[in-house]
């Protein structure tokens, strides 16, 4: 990513789930930060008429509801359990999300900006981290998350548990991390740490990792 907008710096923003890594993104936008949601990017690119939900709905029949909207649950289910399936979806999907991000990024270089963020959830997990100029990791205390979890999607504490225990332990995010903001308290106090960071990024820091 790095080498394709050579004049935007381009910092990471991840976190496990319940961390607060939306609320996150939400403050550095409202500081004036300029942020690329990769889930965005990623439902944009598959809205009716584009070439990719075409290239989905040749390929896995049945996915499209009436009004030629992808049904995401139903292709979710058919690429679940089966690694070949979503390398299949992978494949239509991921050079599009690339292809996008990278022009919004030439757009930000053209307007002078001179950074923005990256907010996924996956990019450790996918060792895109090497690629970025710095990696912003939020964490929240488990407890915190298991209650933000019941709350959000009606699960119980087992069930809760078991999806913050399928992810890769936010320790290891942490271990890459160049900022950590922790998601614990108040807004005030998370907006303070966005605060932080930015006059950090905007005076052009770079990680050496």
């Amino acid at each position: 990513m790095r080498d394709r907008v050579a004049h935007v710096r381009v910092y990471g923003l991840t976190g496990n789930i319940a961390s607060g890594k939306s609320t996150v993104a939400r403050l550095f936008r409202a500081a004036g930060a300029p942020v690329i949601d990769a889930d965005l990017v990623a439902r944009e690119v598959v809205h009716p008429g584009t070439p990719a939900l075409a290239e989905i709905a040749q390929r896995f029949p049945g996915v499209l509801a009436h009004d030629g909207t992808l049904l995401r649950k139903a292709l979710a289910a058919r690429v679940f359990r089966d690694a070949a399936e979503r390398a299949a979806l992978n494949a239509i999907t991921h050079p599009r999300i690339a292809e996008e991000v990278s022009a919004r990024l030439a757009a930000l270089a053209q307007a002078g900006k001179p950074f923005a963020l990256y907010e996924a959830a996956l990019i450790v997990e996918s060792g895109m981290q090497q690629g970025l100029d710095g990696l912003i990791v939020v964490t929240a205390p488990v407890e915190e998350q298991v209650r933000r979890i019941a709350v959000r999607d009606q699960l119980g504490e087992d069930d809760a548990r078991a999806r913050i225990a399928a992810q890769l332990p936010a320790a290891e995010k942490v271990a890459l991390a160049d900022f950590v903001i922790e998601n614990a308290g108040s807004e005030s106090a998370l907006q303070e740490q966005v605060q932080r960071v930015l006059a950090k990024l905007e005076a052009g820091f770079r990680s050496r990792q």
